[in-house]
């Protein structure tokens, strides 16, 4: 049976829960960007993208400058959002629609040496999502834009723990219609004027969920399409940024990245058209909750699924200091912007220097609103007090496991950030890479053979956990 039968059934119990909307139950709003890199934001360090209203919400709460998603590709992070747990244990390790290692004959992986892990193209039902929890909380749950977490409808954010549905579905871009722009043809979306622009038609849905709602809890998780490809913005962006790119004297320059052009310019005017737009769409979502007087008791979240694209599909983004970008278990590829806010319980303007992962933001969330993140079966952390300042760091390691080609030319691999050190073992090449990030923090010093000692130690604790997450491994092209 679909999860989403159950709804009308327990309907009128929901509406009677404790949860139901008070003036000290907060609100959640998540704002999830689709391939927003780490310093594509004023906030976080560019001087080419203008974005006021996201840089609003960092500076009033708080900022964590090494945040990490789960996974260098989208699919995978979106599900340990949903789930709070590692890629490698609920087996969504790539994006959903990459091949499997029976399907490559037909793609550009098949001359490779090692065929990819299996991995699950749809977010089991079994799982527990975040929307799951709210919902059974008393809280109106509403979704908008991206999902990429299924297959087929059985699988979509309807049945996932979310009431309303509005553009989610198995696409991982806006590739029907005119896609960026109206008519969407998308099956969970009505077509708007012709022309209209998609991440603005998002954020009008989700601050009209507000408007309904402004009487109860609710969670509302804008999912962006932008920024991710095709790169599209309006005319009147693209000749502002076309215009600045000219004024600040920038140009296109990259580097090498194994075989591949890293970007080493914030300087791409349709991209930044795009990021600016994104952020517009933000500060229409903003702009409602103050209207609604509900922004002092809202929760509010900001996070992208992986790190900017920068060595393939047109390059638009540069992440340095850090090294790569999306598709790449570098720094670039999964180290990314976030920023959470409630100020009726949280000190605005503080920064946390502790890693971070998007594992970690259901139990956050839940411990937040005063619901049991239930530890023992999640992978993540509660960053309550870290925020609230009755922690001053979490001693741990954190892990990353993807066994795939990268389509921006990443290869397989596996990490474990332990302190300030990083450890990268690459399947094909039998090869390891140690990195003390605080001290390099662009990866360019490989101290494997510097430190052998530590290098063994972080390798056996690396494949310790992979066994105990019973993580599926490439295996051999013949």
């Amino acid at each position: 049976m679909l999860k989403s039968s159950i709804f009308s059934l327990l309907g009128l119990l929901i509406c009677m829960s404790t949860y139901s909307q008070t003036k000290e139950t907060p609100n959640v709003v998540f704002f999830l960007v689709d391939d927003l890199g780490w310093r594509d934001l004023g906030s976080f360090g560019s001087d080419f993208y203008e974005t006021p209203n996201i840089d609003r919400l960092v500076n009033s709460g708080v900022k964590f400058t090494q945040a990490y998603t789960a996974s260098p590709v989208c699919s995978p992070t979106r599900a340990s959002i949903m789930t709070g747990k590692y890629p490698s244990k609920t087996y969504n390790t790539d994006w959903f629609g990459a091949p499997q290692p029976d399907e490559i004959q037909g793609h550009w992986t098949r001359d490779k040496p090692l065929k990819p892990a299996h991995y699950e193209p749809n977010l089991a039902l079994d799982e527990k999502t975040l929307a799951e929890e709210f919902w059974e909380a008393g809280y109106r749950t509403f979704f908008a834009g991206k999902w990429h977490l299924g297959e087929s409808e059985e699988f979509w954010p309807e049945n996932q723990g979310f009431e309303i549905n509005i553009g989610g579905n198995s696409k991982g871009a806006p590739s029907t219609g005119s896609k960026y722009f109206s008519p969407y043809n998308n099956p969970r979306m009505e077509n708007g004027p012709e022309g209209e622009y998609l991440p603005y038609r998002l954020a009008e849905e989700t601050a009209q969920f507000i408007r309904e709602n402004k009487d109860q809890a609710f969670f509302a998780y804008l999912s962006f399409y932008s920024v991710h490809t095709p790169l599209m913005t309006t005319p009147q962006l693209e000749e502002k940024y076309l215009k600045k790119r000219a004024n600040m004297n920038l140009k296109d320059d990259f580097e090498p990245e194994w075989n591949n052009q890293n970007r080493t310019t914030q300087a791409h005017a349709v991209y930044a058209g795009m990021v600016e737009a994104m952020d517009q769409a933000v500060g229409k979502v903003l702009d409602e909750l103050e209207r609604q007087g509900l922004e002092k008791n809202t929760i509010i979240v900001f996070f992208s699924d992986n790190g900017g694209l920068s060595t393939a599909e047109g390059s638009p983004t540069s992440n340095l200091p850090l090294r790569a970008g999306k598709g790449w278990l570098y720094e670039g590829g999964i180290r990314v912007p976030l920023a959470i806010s409630w100020p009726a319980s949280l000190t605005g303007g503080k920064v946390i220097e502790t890693p971070v992962i998007s594992n970690d933001l259901k139990p956050t969330l839940m411990d937040l609103v005063g619901l049991n993140p239930q530890e023992n079966l999640v992978d993540g952390r509660s960053l309550k007090g870290l925020m609230k300042g009755t922690e001053t760091q979490i001693d741990r390691q954190l892990f990353w496991h993807y066994p795939h080609y990268g389509n921006q030319g990443g290869n397989p691999g596996s990490v474990i950030r332990s302190g300030d050190w990083k450890l990268i073992y690459f399947y094909e090449s039998d090869s390891v890479e140690l990195y003390n990030i605080k001290e390099d923090i662009g990866e360019r010093k490989n101290l494997a053979w510097e430190n052998t000692e530590l290098k063994e130690e972080l390798l056996i604790e690396l494949f310790d956990w992979l066994v105990k997450t019973k993580a599926g491994f490439p295996r051999i092209n013949n």
